[in-house]
C-alpha cells in the first residue's frame, strides 16, 4: 500500500488520501493508509533529487503524537542540512 502511494508521488500525482503537515515543515505531507489499522507515511518531495520519507508508523490514537511529529521534524532538518551542503559543494 505505502509503496504504491509513494509511486504515485514519484509520478507527480497525489496519493489517494493525504494531507499537508505544515507543523512539521513547508512541503511536508502525510499519506494516510487505512487497512483495518491506521498507518501514516510522512514525506517531502520538494527536492529534485527524490522523495524523502521522514517517518512511517502505525497510528494508535486519533491525533498524531508529538514524538512522531518531532521525529519527522528532526529528520526534515537533517535532509535540509544535507541538501544545502550538496548545493554548496556544487558552487
Amino acid at each position: 500500500m505505502a509503496g504504491y502511494q509513494l509511486w504515485l508521488v514519484q509520478l507527480g500525482r497525489n496519493p489517494d488520501d493525504w494531507k499537508p503537515l505544515p507543523t512539521v515543515g513547508i512541503g511536508v505531507k502525510e499519506i494516510r493508509i487505512h487497512t483495518g489499522r491506521e498507518h501514516r507515511v510522512i514525506y517531502i518531495a520538494s527536492f529534485g533529487e527524490g522523495i524523502y520519507v521522514l517517518h512511517a508508523f502505525e497510528k494508535k490514537t486519533r491525533k498524531t503524537s508529538k514524538p512522531d511529529l518531532e521525529l519527522a521534524g528532526s529528520r526534515l532538518r537533517e535532509v535540509i542540512r544535507r541538501h544545502r551542503a550538496r548545493e554548496a559543494e556544487r558552487r
